[in-house]
């Protein structure tokens, strides 16, 4: 079901937004922020990919800031969804990773803009605005990193992580292994073989130097256990 905010935003001359989280906390305190400003609004909330893809043509949002991580699907295939069927309405991500893990990624998949949950409290306005104005928002650092990457470049001064070698799938993979989830229902939750499963294990393995399945399961744990960061707002 597709929740709206209650507010009567067709009287309003603001810049509709609509969130996609599956976190309450987030959600809350977005809107807060957002909604002190004059010029843009909350118009909806969205936790899926179903329900985004509903609240999209039933709201009319102007931008979508979407969470990368949500609970049992990708961020990533979210904004692919989103840029294919609506390739004229901007999106920002939204994530508690770090920007050198997810930012190329997310702007690979359609998004303006890349911003940490950490820094939202003080930079989603902006980083907002400028996504409405059809700008690029993103670190210095990461549009360096991102040039680079356009012109096929990978000697920059900007130093990848071994985990920038993987692709999106093959990160939700690893990801969903570090969260103690099995080949099994890894596959299950993607919708995927067993089979085809196993073979993005092998493919991780190769990519990051890993000479075991156990290895693998302990590099991932390790790994998320950094990143399985909490954020909440402070208004």
């Amino acid at each position: 079901m597709v929740c709206a905010a209650q507010q009567n935003v067709a009287e309003e001359n603001r810049k509709k937004v609509l969130i996609v989280d599956d976190h309450p906390i987030v959600i809350e305190g977005l809107t807060d922020l957002i909604n002190k400003e004059e010029d843009i609004v909350v118009c909806g909330w969205a936790k899926d990919i179903p329900q985004t893809i509903q609240a999209i043509r039933k709201l009319k949002p102007d931008v979508v800031t979407v969470d990368i991580s949500l609970e049992n699907e990708s961020g990533l295939d979210l904004m692919k969804d989103i840029k294919t069927r609506f390739p004229d309405l901007p999106m920002l991500a939204l994530s508690m990773h770090e920007e050198s893990l997810y930012a190329l990624r997310a702007i690979r998949a359609g998004a303006k803009g890349y911003i940490t949950k950490q820094e939202a409290t003080k930079d989603v306005i902006t980083a907002i605005h400028n996504v409405l104005q059809d700008r690029l928002y993103l670190s210095e650092t990461m549009k360096e990193k991102l040039l680079y990457s356009l012109i096929g470049n990978d000697e920059s001064d900007v130093v990848s992580s071994p985990i920038d070698r993987l692709t999106d799938r093959e990160l939700e993979v690893f990801s969903l292994l570090g969260r103690g989830k099995g080949t099994r229902q890894i596959a299950e939750q993607l919708c995927l073989s067993v089979k085809t499963i196993e073979t993005y294990r092998s493919r991780i393995k190769e990519k990051l130097n890993l000479n075991s399945g156990s290895e693998l399961l302990r590099y991932s744990f390790q790994w998320a256990s950094r990143q399985d960061k909490t954020w909440f707002p402070t208004i």
